[in-house]
């Protein structure tokens, strides 16, 4: 059987290759999910700090990693405020 990475290994991998990449802070994950890409990791990350915290500004990422966890690509998909729900968007 290989030794391939856990979904919390693969989240853990994305963090630290997008804050590296960035120089920004994650401070949350979205969304996970596999594809014939490779693994797809939604990240958010911390791009201007408010006071108050409610009103920081939040990047939106998508990560693609390949199956041994290195990032292939990423993408900003959109930014919010933290006070803001989140909303992904409907895929169809």
């Amino acid at each position: 059987m290989e030794n391939t990475p856990t979904i919390g290994a693969l989240v853990a991998r994305a963090r630290q290759q997008l804050a590296e990449t960035t120089g920004l802070t994650p401070v949350g994950i979205t969304r996970v999910f596999q594809d014939d890409q490779g693994w797809h990791v939604g990240v958010e990350l911390l791009e201007l700090a408010r006071i108050p915290t409610a009103t920081d500004v939040l990047g939106a990422y998508e990560v693609l990693l390949t199956a041994d966890g290195s990032m292939v690509r990423f993408e900003r998909k959109r930014t919010r405020l933290r006070g803001e729900p989140l909303e992904e968007p409907v895929e169809g």
